[in-house]
């Protein structure tokens, strides 16, 4: 078994597949971010929908992050585990996701026809009367809807961590260092006089 003595590298806390898409079914919430026309990153919470790999969420056409996003559509999406809250599935994975995607804007008949009611069900499990009623809200004239494609995952699984730290883990159980943890840290270290990691 193994035991970290800081907490500096974490890349090597990925998911499994199975894991980020368990975390992404469960979880309630993602925050978008986007870039604005001066350089600004904002980012707004949204419910959403994890489905055939993207994440699709939705807001008002008239919203500043619709022009932004037409403008440049690389965006990124960060999930967390705390917002299982208040159903928090057993054994589900902890710790969050940020992606790195493309998003890509859809107003058709077909994908609202899905899109609403999987999202009225995922933010209302059990209350039928509020996922009709919510279904209802949400088709109106000025929606729209984005899908995200990541292109690049960014992991910190929380209960791996947790047992390396804890020194319950075996090597075999961390992942592959990333660049910044393998390249960038030891040049930064090397500055500052200390040995590679």
């Amino acid at each position: 078994m193994v035991q970290t003595h800081d907490h500096e590298i974490v890349s090597i806390y990925p998911f499994t597949d199975d894991e980020v898409d368990a975390l992404m079914t469960h979880a309630q919430e993602a925050v978008l971010m986007w870039s604005t026309s001066d350089g600004w990153p904002v980012g707004v919470t949204h419910a959403f929908v994890w489905k055939d790999g993207r994440i699709w969420l939705t807001f008002a056409e008239h919203r500043h992050r619709t022009a932004a996003i037409r403008r440049d559509n690389r965006v990124s999406v960060n999930v967390s585990s705390a917002s299982y809250f208040p159903h928090v599935p057993k054994g589900a994975p902890r710790g969050a996701i940020t992606f790195k995607g493309t998003a890509e804007f859809f107003d058709d008949d077909g994908t609202r026809a899905w899109f609403y009611p999987a999202l009225s069900k995922k933010v209302s499990p059990g209350d039928e009367a509020f996922e009709a009623y919510f279904n209802n809200l949400l088709d109106s004239p000025l929606r729209v809807i984005i899908a995200v494609t990541p292109v690049k995952k960014i992991m910190y699984n929380a209960s791996t961590a947790g047992r390396h730290m804890a020194g319950t883990l075996s090597e075999e159980e961390l992942g592959e260092r990333q660049e910044a943890d393998r390249d960038r840290m030891n040049r930064l270290r090397r500055e500052r006089g200390l040995d590679d990691r």
